[in-house]
């Protein structure tokens, strides 16, 4: 065991930054399959082998030759065996490789933002008050201490549900994060410029507040005027139609001109989209 541990001293002695950056790779790839496979039938079998493989190395050190010379002849074929029993895994590996991340980055987004989208029409079209929050860089979990988590995939249905008057959480707003509606019925404080329209209402003021301390977009929907309206950088643009919101959310998250917000959104308005 000890010249295991001495021999393992001089190796360590002779590493480059080469050496280095190759054990990093490779312990990356590592790292990379076992979320691959973590919660999956090929996490067992892995395990399985591990096993196997560590037994080889303890019949290696302490001289258990006939279970080493066993495990010798299944640790020569081991490549072969690993390709033919993770397969269906390895298969599903490549193909994700092969997937640009931003092009699945952006699919995600486009389609989170079609059924917020799809949803804010709807709740406009029936005069349903709602709030819609899209959290960005800066973390809203500080204001979710109160509110009921959901976790859940956005989609239309599930947004118009829970701003169903009759619902127990349509009071509050809707906090939607990575892709994700995390919560609902969340209470978020009210903006007290005092250069906000008379007219505006708790709803539009906590849509406006909560974007004069954070990066987030919120997205109001009047229950008295069916108006749809989207802050951001604490200020608000009124009275937009469903295709100008999907193209400020698609600007706002990165999608399109890097031009200012306020300075492509006025010129989307003015071109009536």
């Amino acid at each position: 065991m000890n010249l295991y541990f001495e021999k393992l001293w001089e190796v360590s002695k002779t590493l480059t930054i080469k050496d280095i950056l190759d054990i990093a790779i490779v312990t990356f790839i590592i790292y990379r399959i076992l979320l691959l496979i973590q919660g999956s039938r090929a996490l067992q079998m892995a395990a399985g082998l591990i096993i196997i493989v560590l037994l080889y190395l303890i019949s290696d050190v302490f001289q258990l030759l006939t279970l080493n010379w066993i495990l010798n002849t299944f640790m020569s074929s081991i490549f072969i065996l690993i390709i033919i029993v993770f397969q269906d895994d390895i298969r599903k590996a490549l193909a994700q490789i092969g997937k640009p991340t931003f092009l699945k980055i952006q699919t995600e987004f486009s389609y989170e933002i079609e059924e917020i989208v799809k949803a804010v029409t709807t709740l406009a079209e029936k005069r349903i008050g709602a709030l819609i929050v899209i959290e960005r860089e800066i973390s809203l979990k500080d204001f979710l201490e109160n509110a009921t988590i959901i976790d859940s995939k956005v989609t239309k249905e599930l947004l118009i549900s829970i701003f169903n008057p009759k619902s127990p959480l349509h009071d509050g707003a809707v906090v939607i994060s990575k892709g994700k509606i995390l919560a609902a019925g969340v209470i978020l404080p009210l903006s007290t410029n005092p250069d906000i329209a008379k007219d505006l209402g708790t709803r539009h003021r906590a849509a406006i507040g909560i974007t004069e301390i954070t990066d987030a977009i919120s997205i109001v929907v009047s229950e008295e005027t069916g108006y749809i309206s989207l802050a951001v950088s604490g200020k608000i643009i009124r009275d937009i139609t469903p295709a100008t919101l999907r193209k400020m959310l698609s600007q706002l998250l990165g999608f399109e001109s890097k031009a200012p917000w306020w300075v492509r959104i006025g010129y989307e308005i003015q071109k009536g989209t």
